[in-house]
């Protein structure tokens, strides 16, 4: 069962805690249905690292810091908000879940919004797992580059964000290539894209070639990333991004000859 699903159903109390608690909980009291209305609340009765609780942290940082990269020039159009929406009607978020989305949008872009201590809780909350670190950032570079740009400002945002998270800024900018490539050659990759949608060198033989592909799919596997905190409403774009592995290596694999 999802950490939505249960904490709808008021099967048990629900915390989080510090600055995702406060925010996850302002959005949760104003945005659920009137149909929803058993919701729980928030009461202490999980131990850190539960991974629905893993999970709450992911959902309520991922929206909040979309709507803080969304402002960092300044401003918020209106084509960064559709832009917004259509990320989260691209996950099949329910009509509910949009709704705490886009409060936790909304919060993001306020000039009060703590990016540090939202960012340092994540980390914590979810034990400095990489998968779900990546995933985090993939998510993110998503949403930048759904006009097909990423501009420096949120370029710099995204590498700040990177450096709080504890993550390797050479494997960041290689998730930035990987995107600019699938957002402007989404229709037909060729040979190049594939190498760099794999961050694969040229030179690599056939068997280390596969052992990258094999890391990647591992990193990216739907179910593993579920198991360590991933929320299951997001698996949509773990499985988008797997199948696109397995295309540039098929079509890697198809210009070397390999079996």
């Amino acid at each position: 069962m999802s950490w939505w699903t249960t904490v709808l159903g008021g099967a048990f109390g629900f915390i989080l805690g510090g600055p995702l608690g406060a925010m996850l909980g302002a959005a949760f009291a104003g945005n659920l249905s009137k149909g929803k209305s058993n919701f729980g609340g928030f009461s202490q009765a999980h131990h850190l690292g539960d991974q629905q609780r893993v999970q709450a942290a992911f959902f309520s940082s991922l929206f909040s810091v979309m709507g803080y990269i969304a402002k960092v020039d300044g401003k918020v159009s209106k084509a960064e908000i559709l832009l917004a929406q259509q990320v989260m009607q691209h996950m099949q978020l329910a009509d509910d879940m949009q709704k705490v989305a886009k409060e936790l949008f909304n919060q993001g872009k306020q000039k009060d919004f703590n990016l540090d201590e939202v960012l340092e809780q994540f980390r914590l909350e979810s034990h400095r797992r990489t998968h779900l670190v990546r995933m985090f950032l993939e998510i993110q570079i998503q949403a930048t580059y759904a006009d097909g740009v990423l501009d420096d400002k949120e370029h710099d945002a995204l590498k700040y964000i990177a450096q709080k998270l504890h993550f390797s800024l050479q494997e960041l900018e290689n998730l930035i290539q990987q995107f600019a490539v699938t957002s402007h050659h989404a229709n037909k990759l060729t040979v190049d894209d594939a190498y760099v949608i794999l961050g694969a060198d040229k030179g690599l033989t056939d068997k280390e070639l596969k052992r990258v592909y094999r890391r990647l799919l591992a990193q990216h596997h739907p179910d593993k990333l579920v198991a360590k905190g991933l929320p299951e409403e997001m698996m949509t774009i773990a499985k988008e991004k797997t199948q696109e592995i397995i295309s540039a290596y098929e079509l890697i694999k198809k210009q070397r000859g390999m079996r």
